[in-house]
């Protein structure tokens, strides 16, 4: 499967493909409102902010699995970054990262760029996946990566 065959729900519930970010470099991260690691929101958006017009987007896709910290429904969850954290930076439909659930996007990325010792699982929230503008996953992010540690690896692909 091509990474961009996959269909995404956005979290005002339309559904689109991949498609729509080929040819952009991308940060995919699972994210959660009530975890440790929250406020890298804040890092987040200004990577999106800085190199949108480069050809990048940050794609976040809230997780419940990891301690329960995102409860909240999608509404809640858009006012929540927004409010908090001045997202804009595209949004989804809560999913699973893990387990017999996992949404087809986290199959791929993670059978592509395994983890700490070779591991396919998600670790916890605000892991983050860098994807090639050709669909290739280049890169694998703990949720320690802080989004301005990553900004070096995008300076470089979006000269």
């Amino acid at each position: 499967m091509n990474i961009y065959d996959i269909d995404v729900t956005r979290i005002d519930g339309e559904v689109e493909k991949m498609e729509a970010y080929r040819g952009k470099l991308l940060l995919v991260v699972n994210v959660a409102s009530r975890c440790g690691f929250t406020p890298q929101y804040e890092g987040l958006q200004a990577l999106h902010e800085r190199y949108r017009d480069k050809g990048f987007a940050v794609l976040g896709f809230p997780c419940n699995q990891f301690g329960h910290q995102e409860p909240a429904e999608e509404g809640e969850i858009q006012s929540f970054c927004s409010l908090t954290y001045n997202v804009t930076f595209p949004l989804f439909a809560k999913i699973a990262v893990n387990g017999d659930d996992t949404h087809p996007l986290y199959r791929l990325l993670k059978s592509s760029q395994k983890g700490f010792l070779g591991t396919e699982a998600v670790k916890w929230n605000f892991t983050k996946f860098l994807v090639a503008p050709d669909g290739a996953v280049l890169k694998r992010y703990a949720p320690t990566d802080t989004p301005e540690s990553i900004d070096k690896d995008l300076a470089v692909l979006l000269k």
